[in-house]
């Protein structure tokens, strides 16, 4: 008996948007895209992906990296994009809460609790 395939079965990405449009999740988790792309630039592969984040779904993690490989360009925009929030939500942070001198603040505050 032969078997062929007719036509090509469309199968969607998976992937869901947040509900404020920020950020990409993959599958029906909360891992993000952000996370299995640098995964995958820094060399690992689907399976190890899913080893070091075993609530995704192995197919899942080869469909993400094979968009991530057709959808190069508009990926890194959507990355850059993440990287610039993030960058400006540290400086917020920090301008809010200065680095400078937390130790010495913390064990202040330590005190003051005895």
């Amino acid at each position: 008996m032969t078997h062929s395939i007719t036509s090509k079965p469309a199968e969607p990405v998976p992937i869901t948007v947040s509900g404020d449009g920020t950020t990409i999740y993959v599958g029906n988790t909360r891992v993000t895209l952000d996370t299995v792309v640098e995964a995958f630039l820094d060399g690992a592969t689907p399976e190890e992906i899913v080893y070091r984040y075993p609530v995704l779904d192995l197919a899942d993690a080869y469909a993400v990296v094979g968009y991530y490989l057709r959808h190069r360009a508009e990926v890194e925009r959507y990355l850059e994009q993440r990287r610039q929030r993030a960058a400006e939500v540290r400086e917020q942070n920090e301008r809010r809460f200065p680095p400078e001198g937390v130790r010495e603040r913390l064990l202040a505050r330590q005190q003051q609790n005895k």
